[in-house]
């Protein structure tokens, strides 16, 4: 195929290509790529109302507890060739119905909490609101990965108002404390990291770490238990 530079203009380029592959091919991935641009502003859109519910909350519970529980709220969406892969490693074809169906993590929201009792306080005044629908809850915490990974998932639905329509949106949260977050962050710098093969002995030492972040974790706790004691 001609490079572009050889075409006077946008027009004939346009034609050149429409010869080449077809009209009909063309229109057809034009509308294929506009739908996904639409269905992927919708996961945002429900990411950001998640975001917005905690931040409320993490208000609230400030006037309430003298103290903000929430220490940082991340978010993401997944790309669309993480989203291609998933699909295809899970035998499935890609397009509109199958993401929707079978992929509950497209949207993420994570949040990072200061002691593990606000991840639970946090993930109860979040289910207890009437459009939230829980899908799928996975403790990480009370029941830790073989890797000593630690955290609160819930899969949940959450509406959105458009213009003309609701859709209810699945999002994936992610709950955790500080020193969960900076476990799994550094974990995965490690453990992914091709220039060095993983071994056993490292694996070991990481949950060896893992196991002593829960330990401070837990120390911590009680101090803050200790700290509300003497307030009253």
């Amino acid at each position: 195929m001609k490079n572009r530079e050889a075409f006077k203009d946008a027009d004939a380029f346009q034609k050149h290509i429409e010869g080449y592959f077809g009209v009909e091919f063309i229109e057809e991935a034009h509308t294929a790529a506009q739908n996904f641009s639409k269905m992927m502003a919708y996961y945002r859109c429900a990411m950001m109302e998640i975001e917005t519910k905690f931040n409320v909350l993490n208000e609230e519970f400030s006037l309430r507890l003298d103290r903000n529980p929430i220490s940082d709220i991340k978010s993401r969406i997944k790309s669309m060739f993480s989203i291609k892969e998933k699909l295809q490693s899970r035998g499935l074809p890609f397009t509109l119905k199958a993401m929707e169906e079978n992929l509950h993590d497209i949207a993420g929201v994570r949040v990072v909490c200061s002691f593990p009792e606000d991840v639970y306080t946090l993930a109860d005044a979040l289910l207890k609101q009437d459009d939230i629908k829980l899908i799928e809850r996975k403790d990480y915490i009370q029941n830790p990965k073989p890797n000593g990974y630690r955290s609160l998932h819930l899969i949940v639905t959450v509406p959105i108002f458009l213009a003309h329509e609701k859709r209810e949106m699945r999002v994936e949260i992610q709950l955790r404390t500080i020193a969960m977050d900076f476990w799994a962050s550094l974990e995965h710098q490690l453990r992914y990291k091709k220039e060095f093969a993983f071994t056993e002995e490292m694996a070991d030492e990481l949950l060896a770490c893992a196991n002593l972040s829960a330990e401070l974790d837990a120390r911590m706790d009680a101090l803050r238990n200790c700290v509300q004691l003497d307030k009253k």
